[in-house]
């Protein structure tokens, strides 16, 4: 088995325009509509959940305490180090578009679900977390230098209504 820990990883990014109301008792099923575009990024933080868990002392009970489960918080993704584009190849005005209308207060307010698929040397995808109804939370842009091979997005900040581990 080849050593994975050895391995570079890479992250693909897909956005695609979330359905105008949520789907009612959940977010089992990616958005079909409106592909907004894919990109790649050399980092991505912020796949993870925690639940809130409350404690109640029940009268009586001395050896425990009963724990009751709360709900979920998920941080927001952070994909730093890359560039969306679309499927032909050139760079993706879209996303600064995205960005600036939710500055100016454009109603209404467009979100996005995203797959991001961790890849391996051969471009596979060997992991993949779905995110829905994404919003735009922190947008940076590179240290332009001509002497550095700076990228469209330094940090790309999305703060998003659920996270879900997809198999592959």
């Amino acid at each position: 088995m080849p050593d994975l820990l050895a391995r570079t990883f890479q992250f693909r990014v897909t956005l695609t325009q979330s359905p105008a109301v949520p789907p009612v008792g959940g977010t089992d099923q990616p958005s079909q509509s409106g592909v907004f575009t894919d990109g790649a990024f050399a980092e991505c933080t912020g796949l993870d959940m925690e639940m809130d868990v409350g404690e109640y002392v029940e009268g009586g009970r001395n050896n425990g305490i009963l724990q009751h489960l709360g709900r979920t918080k998920s941080s927001r993704i952070t994909l730093r180090r890359g560039m969306l584009f679309p499927i032909g190849g050139r760079v993706n005005a879209e996303l600064w578009q995205w960005f600036q209308d939710v500055v100016d207060g454009v109603r209404p307010l467009r979100r996005y679900d995203g797959t991001i698929s961790m890849l391996d040397d051969g471009d596979r995808a060997v992991a993949s977390w779905r995110f829905v109804r994404g919003l735009p939370a922190k947008l940076v842009g590179p240290q332009l230098n001509a002497a550095t091979g700076a990228v469209a997005i330094e940090e790309l900040q999305i703060a998003h209504e659920g996270l879900r581990w997809e198999a592959r």
